[in-house]
């Protein structure tokens, strides 16, 4: 028998659905456990995904001054926030989809939405690669995956990715609108006598706290917290949220204070989400966790697939791991989520505001479109 694309999509989708256990629209249930009440449980709503490339949109490249489809090819990985009774998403966008994975230019672009769930996009980016003193960093990979957080003072901060194709860095931008942005480079450039300024770094999750309403950064024995990584969860720790300084072991090296589990659904790494959340419980982190490809993978979720997972830090100690939830609280489980750019299967959490009192997830599906999850 002839096996065709849209077959093998759906053995996928039957053996990802068995084991997470869910139905085709929600999340696996929160555990019933004495640990469940630091866990946030989330279902995926009907409408999904919410966001969608759209070839139509049209910018002249500052670089190459020619005109680019800067969100042809896919939008996902959003960065979220509430501003003014809206929800605001910054999320990344490519522009060749002939060009191969990570060999794309990513660029950030806003949207607004007075529901949460339906979006209207601003015409350009708002945040891109230009020929300013940062494009050695940012360019030609873009800039990518962007995480977004409100100081109490009023200034929205913005961590994301450098790709200059050849080493990705956290870098940091601030701004007072969304709109306008002030770019600072990589965040670790000045820490430890930039000893971490060309080493890997992605993904920065920074501690706030649920204040009237809205997420605020949230500063711990005086300074901000982030947590960060791709292949393991790192600490670091700031005083303006703009220049970071990472925790080291007794070796004087990166401390981890969360890496992977083999056999299980994040064995091979685990990657920050949304901004975590100062609760009585503890530091809550919602992180991405990735399957091995064969030995040290489980069984019970497909090779390399992305799921998210959930963790407690100490709230006085945010290095201190406490719990972990065992079993991941979202999968891929719609065709949009294992048949994108990343076929193994991605639901990659990023996006994360309190509205309306529920909770909105927004997560990346396959690294081409954006969906959603709340939590009432």
């Amino acid at each position: 028998m002839k096996i065709t694309n849209k077959l093998l999509i759906a053995f996928f989708l039957i053996g990802c659905l068995s084991a997470c256990k869910q139905q085709p629209s929600k999340t696996e249930a929160e555990p019933k456990n004495s640990a469940a009440k630091w866990m946030l449980g989330f279902e995926k709503t009907d409408i999904n995904p919410i966001m969608k490339a759209d070839s139509s949109f049209v910018f002249t490249d500052p670089i190459t001054n020619k005109e680019v489809q800067w969100q042809k090819a896919d939008v996902f990985n959003p960065g979220a926030i509430v501003r003014n009774d809206t929800v605001f998403m910054l999320f990344r966008a490519e522009d060749n989809p002939k060009a191969i994975l990570g060999q794309r230019t990513s660029r950030i672009g806003l949207a607004y939405s007075a529901d949460g769930i339906r979006f209207t996009k601003y015409a350009a980016p708002v945040f891109y690669p230009a020929d300013d003193e940062f494009q050695k960093w940012d360019y030609p990979g873009g800039v990518e995956d962007p995480r977004v957080v409100e100081t109490p003072d009023g200034t929205y901060i913005m961590h994301y990715t450098s790709w200059n194709n050849d080493v990705a860095r956290l870098s940091s931008a601030t701004s007072k609108d969304l709109r306008n942005w002030t770019k600072h480079g990589p965040v670790f450039q000045k820490a430890h006598d930039g000893k971490f300024l060309d080493v890997w770094s992605k993904s920065g999750s920074v501690v706030t706290e649920l204040v009237d309403g809205r997420l605020k950064a949230k500063k711990i024995n005086g300074k901000y917290h982030m947590y960060w990584g791709e292949l393991f969860i790192n600490l670091a720790t700031s005083e303006n949220g703009i220049d970071w300084t990472p925790l080291l072991d007794a070796q004087r090296e990166l401390l981890h204070v969360f890496t992977p589990t083999l056999n299980q659904f994040d064995s091979h790494l685990t990657e920050p989400g949304p901004p975590a959340l100062f609760t009585k419980n503890g530091i809550l982190l919602l992180y991405n966790g990735k399957n091995l490809n064969g030995k040290g993978a489980t069984t019970e979720y497909p090779d390399g697939t992305y799921c998210g997972g959930q963790v407690l830090f100490d709230k006085n100690d945010p290095a201190k791991l406490l719990a972990r939830m065992e079993t991941p609280f979202i999968c891929p489980s719609l065709p949009h989520e294992v048949s994108g750019q990343y076929k193994a299967g991605t639901t990659f959490i990023e996006g994360l505001v309190h509205f309306k009192n529920k909770w909105f997830l927004y997560y990346g599906t396959a690294d081409s479109m954006v969906g959603l999850a709340i939590k009432e």
